[in-house]
């Protein structure tokens, strides 16, 4: 049955910064940022996560329906992610990240996978990333339908680039450019917005 956003949920865009906690209540023994110091309205929780180390967009609701529309394989949405990795991989390791590769026993689904020409236009992280003066760094970006456990992480270790920055760009066809987000910031969606973007589902 199609997905169709309730007018009475709440529904909010979220541009996660590094360093941030996808929950709302603090692990024991933790002093770890989480979501419950951006002023969101109650109620909601996220939909999906992002690992601490990782930035970008992110949705909050307090509709189960959507919930489950984004969550469950069998609806693959589309998830776009910028990736900054050591190493520049060639056009036969993206090749095979596009096919699907094996990271630990599991065969991932076929993705779309591009060698950025040019350094996506992003803020500095807070933290900056590892350098090492005499390996290269190259820029992704990767299209999947599916989300495992620090996925794209393990994918392009396999091919020999670990991940240096990882930022979610794009769910469906909602893009963070488009929101006007920056980093730490927060809006509602209207249903249209919904409608239009997700319309993928």
């Amino acid at each position: 049955m199609p997905y169709s956003p309730q007018s009475t949920a709440t529904y909010i865009a979220f541009n996660k910064p590094y360093g941030v906690l996808c929950q709302f209540t603090q692990p024991d023994n933790s002093e770890k940022r989480t979501l419950s110091e951006f002023g969101f309205p109650k109620n909601v929780y996220p939909l999906g996560r992002l690992d601490y180390d990782s930035e970008g967009l992110l949705l909050l609701s307090d509709d189960n329906k959507l919930n489950h529309q984004l969550l469950d394989p069998f609806f693959a949405h589309k998830r776009t992610y910028l990736v900054q990795v050591e190493n520049v991989p060639s056009q036969d390791a993206l090749a095979a990240l596009q096919r699907g590769i094996y990271i630990e026993d599991y065969l991932t689904k076929p993705c779309k996978a591009k060698l950025l020409a040019t350094e996506p236009a992003l803020p500095e992280r807070s933290h900056p990333i590892r350098v090492r003066k005499h390996i290269p760094t190259a820029w992704l970006e990767l299209t999947l339908t599916e989300g495992k456990n620090r996925q794209v992480r393990k994918m392009t270790a396999k091919i020999g680039c670990p991940t240096l920055r990882l930022v979610r760009a794009a769910i469906g066809a909602l893009r963070i450019p488009d929101l006007g987000l920056q980093s730490g910031e927060w809006r509602k969606l209207t249903v249209q917005e919904l409608n239009n973007a997700l319309s993928i589902l």
